[in-house]
């Protein structure tokens, strides 16, 4: 079966129009039958199309014979919609057979909008929607992070005054110099540009295409091998910044005991005999020192 034939059973499928000689010749006499309408000529197509569009205005919605015409049209015009998604192949993004699809639907929209008696041709009046339709497609799922649609917008916008500013100015534009150009503020050229951001997301695995000098990465070096973490230790120097001014409170006894303890890491009997004390009196007053110190650590938190 071919590619035609498939979209002609689909279109059935999803309408209820019988396009069989049976379903629809018989109520579609004053129309021309159409057995592969996808294998048309794209210069007969305009022909027929201005044919079947003036029969479609006139008859009943609904009907096999509505239904038969409407659905040659969009056979017969789906050359307009891949040559719209050609332009498109190349966005890094959605295959071919999606891109169509979308198409399909702004070709359908143009279809029930169109007007013979506006003298316009029909594909000049059905590429804006098809283009817009696959447009639409990209800004709703293209992007990394979801992003009000008036940012999306918005990021378009200032690519363009980007582009049209450097050559005017022989220079990157500032955010004053976009603001003043779209006639808006600073702040929103700001949120703008941020939201450039989730456009796309790099992969941490990708390789890393610069050193910090300049120079060319190392072989097999990705992303995330570059990036910085956070330092463990930070937290046990943050810890003893503010333990210090706590020891200095201390007497000279519990400060030499808790320096013999932690500093020196002598056992509590070994500060037991250098002391003259009995261990049991130092495990108690080294409970009481680390006491005094937990205490003043968490009214310093």
């Amino acid at each position: 079966m071919t590619t035609a034939a498939v979209q002609a059973v689909d279109l059935e499928q999803a309408t209820g129009t019988d396009r069989s000689p049976k379903g629809a010749r018989g109520v579609a006499e004053e129309l021309p039958w159409v057995e592969d309408a996808g294998k048309i000529a794209p210069k007969d197509a305009r022909e027929l199309s201005k044919l079947f569009f003036d029969r479609l205005r006139v008859l009943e919605e609904g009907t096999h014979a509505y239904q038969y015409a409407r659905n040659t049209l969009i056979e017969m015009n789906l050359s307009l919609v891949r040559f719209a998604a050609s332009r498109f192949r190349n966005r890094g993004s959605g295959e071919m057979e999606d891109i169509v699809q979308v198409g399909t639907i702004g070709l359908i929209k143009a279809i029930d909008r169109f007007d013979l008696s506006r003298e316009v041709e029909f594909t000049s009046f059905a590429v804006p929607y098809i283009v817009g339709e696959i447009k639409r497609f990209f800004r709703d799922t293209s992007w990394a992070v979801h992003v009000p649609r008036r940012l999306q917008e918005l990021r378009v916008d200032i690519a363009k005054a980007k582009e049209h500013l450097a050559g005017t100015l022989d220079r990157d534009p500032t955010v004053k110099d976009l603001a003043a150009h779209l006639q808006i503020s600073e702040e929103e050229v700001l949120d703008g540009l941020v939201a450039a951001n989730g456009y796309a997301a790099g992969s941490l695995d990708s390789p890393n295409e610069q050193a910090d000098d300049g120079q060319a990465a190392g072989k097999g070096r990705t992303v995330a091998d570059t990036m910085g973490d956070t330092d463990p230790a930070m937290e046990t120097v943050e810890n003893l910044h503010a333990l210090a001014p706590l020891l200095k409170e201390l007497d000279d006894r519990e400060r030499q005991i808790i320096e013999m303890r932690f500093g020196r890491e002598m056992t509590q009997s070994k500060i037991g005999e250098e002391l003259g004390i009995s261990q049991m009196h130092v495990s108690r007053l080294l409970a009481r020192t680390l006491g005094k110190l937990r205490t003043g650590m968490c009214a310093e938190a």
